[in-house]
């Protein structure tokens, strides 16, 4: 008799088993939820602490209701969470399990990919939306809030919500590449957090170099003003900032898409 071969995978199918591998992990609500708290927290304190913001509406704010603090903790749990998707079945073992039953690997990391984006984008969205009115809040009471449909605040909104999904497949194509948890935790940090305080806007190639890293385009997008010449020679630009966005998950995905179709688990 001739055996009868299973029928291979569809997309829906893969992307139903990774939400599963998600929610089944009893770390990600606690994780985020500690991480939301934070983050909301961190906008409350910073425009408590604003000694300036009081003095009747002078403007949007955006580091009072997106504090550097808050979201830089965003960056680390966003990027950290999204590596823990690969590098914990790597860890355990089950990788060669989901490679048996699913040979077409890079449906595997597409899949996680997708999964990984639409959670942190809903997480991201939450935490940005909640940090605005949370600031605003506080500002009301001095007389110095505005509304959301004010000039600039979409926009350091919408930066501030993609920023999670960003830095999540950032720490995803991290752990794909390197497959090591420790290695891909200290990759992460050193990408997403440390390379662009080691870069200043003084000089044209360290300032290139900076542009092109996500927290320095996340800094870029939530100002509402343009920062002109000033002491710095370069400064960002709002088009690019968003360009940069866009290509790091997506060079980092296709990247990983692309190692692990040709190498062995």
């Amino acid at each position: 008799m001739t055996a009868l071969a299973a029928p291979p995978a569809r997309f829906r199918d893969l992307l139903a088993a990774e939400w599963i591998k998600a929610r089944s992990l009893r770390s990600t609500p606690w994780t985020i939820a500690l991480t939301a708290l934070f983050v909301v927290g961190s906008a409350a304190v910073s425009t408590l602490a604003d000694d300036g913001a009081g003095s009747g509406p002078a403007g949007f704010r955006p580091f009072d209701a997106y504090p550097a603090a808050g979201y830089w903790t965003l960056m680390l749990v966003a990027g950290s969470m999204g590596a823990l998707t690969v590098v914990s079945e790597y860890g355990s073992g089950l990788i060669r399990t989901t490679t048996v039953a699913v040979p077409a690997r890079g449906s595997v990391v597409l899949a996680k990919a997708a999964v990984t984006a639409a959670l942190w984008t809903v997480v991201g969205t939450a935490l940005s939306v909640s940090s605005f009115f949370v600031s605003q809040a506080v500002l009301d009471g001095r007389g110095g809030g505005v509304p959301i449909t004010h000039p600039g605040v979409f926009r350091a909104l919408t930066a501030s919500a993609l920023l999670a999904p960003v830095c999540a497949l950032v720490g995803l194509g991290v752990g794909v590449l390197l497959r090591h948890a420790a290695g891909t935790m200290v990759t992460s940090v050193f990408v997403l957090l440390m390379l662009p305080t080691m870069f200043s806007e003084s000089d044209r190639w360290s300032a290139d170099v900076r542009h092109a890293l996500v927290a320095a385009a996340w800094n870029r997008l939530v100002q509402p003003w343009d920062p002109g010449s000033g002491s710095l020679a370069y400064t960002a630009t709002v088009p690019g900032s968003w360009t940069v966005y866009a290509l790091w998950p997506l060079i980092m995905v296709a990247v990983a898409v692309f190692v692990v179709r040709r190498r062995d688990v």
